[in-house]
């Protein structure tokens, strides 16, 4: 069965698009902005659309990267997806920035790593099948590293941030998502767009606020 996927990265200042045919990347955009995608993103996806003569009609599903990254960036890559997705009847496919990250590696055991700022990291341990061992967190670099299992490939587009040998991602994730969308979909793991929601990993700094500020009770 041959699978036509739009993928979408929003979720950091480096944000992609990517149209995937039959698990082959056809076209990858990259989009760079620190004020966000929404003003140049939907021209860009009707231009690679137009390039290769397909419709939005044509495509079997809508991947998105859901997180970890930005929140607003989260939030834009999901809303255009559930968008097309309602807008043609078709579906959803979530992927993980870190799991885009961790095809990108080679060994059975991948650490895959995100820079987070504040001097973290979005972090994840992934097989070679791509499924995750564990869970996702938000930590210190150096924590993280020093727990990894002994033979841990490190995967990362960030490599400023750690030390030693580390095997570089692209910073655009799009035809990886695309990719990995394309075996969920065939594996059944497509889901309807209401049901799509963001993979956040760090709460939000008013979570955070909520979380910590605990107004004293009033005495009666």
């Amino acid at each position: 069965m041959i699978v036509r996927i739009l993928a979408i990265d929003a979720t950091t200042e480096y944000g992609s698009l990517a149209l995937v045919e039959d698990r082959r990347i056809v076209d990858e955009t990259t989009m760079q902005s620190r004020d966000g995608f929404g003003h140049m993103m939907f021209g860009l996806i009707d231009s690679m659309l137009q390039r290769h003569g397909w419709s939005i009609d044509s495509i079997d599903s809508f991947a998105v990267a859901y997180g970890p990254g930005s929140f607003t960036g989260v939030r834009v890559g999901l809303a255009a997806v559930k968008g097309f997705a309602i807008a043609t009847g078709k579906s959803v496919v979530c992927v993980s920035n870190l799991r885009a990250v961790a095809w990108f590696g080679t060994a059975a055991l991948r650490a895959a790593m995100i820079d987070a700022h504040r001097e973290e990291i979005y972090a994840g341990v992934y097989d070679a099948q791509l499924q995750l061992l564990g869970e996702e967190l938000v930590t210190k670099p150096a924590a993280w590293i020093a727990a990894l299992p002994e033979g841990a490939e490190l995967v990362s587009a960030d490599a400023e941030m750690l030390p030693g040998e580390i095997t570089l991602a692209p910073r655009a994730l799009a035809g990886a998502i695309g990719v990995i969308a394309t075996e969920d979909f065939l594996a059944g793991k497509a889901i309807e767009a209401a049901a799509a929601e963001a993979n956040y990993v760090r709460r939000s700094d008013a979570e955070m606020f909520t979380i910590s500020y605990r107004p004293l009770k009033q005495s009666t």
